[in-house]
């Protein structure tokens, strides 16, 4: 019913910021709630931030909280990852998904290919 599609990974300093976006395209985009998640190599997939339908309710990680904002906008069925002060360990491809609201990946039904985000010591 949905497919989703990653964009905006790079390189960056750390210190510096950047911003993935992720477009939907199918049924009912603003019916689910949106997360985003990320996996470095060798390491099981980390949970960072959802947002709920209306984008009235969001959850962090705690190691990513007060530096991430998670938003979506409706009307052009794409969430956004902004990421701030970035660090080395921050390093990880990002995957978008969307589901119902939760930490944990059984809650999301499709997913992102995923972009890579490099931060640079």
């Amino acid at each position: 019913q949905v497919q989703l599609v990653e964009s905006g990974g790079g390189l960056v300093q750390a210190g510096g910021s950047l911003r993935l976006s992720c477009a939907a395209s199918g049924r009912s985009f603003s019916s689910y709630a949106m997360g985003w998640f990320r996996q470095a190599p060798g390491k099981e997939r980390e949970f960072v931030a959802v947002i709920s339908w209306s984008g009235g309710t969001t959850t962090y990680a705690d190691s990513v909280k007060g530096r991430f904002t998670i938003s979506r906008d409706n009307a052009k069925g794409t969430v956004y990852l902004q990421m701030n002060s970035l660090k080395p360990e921050d390093t990880a491809v990002y995957y978008c998904a969307a589901g119902t609201y939760g930490r944990r990946p059984a809650h999301y039904d499709y997913w992102g290919q995923g972009t890579q985000v490099t931060v640079s010591s």
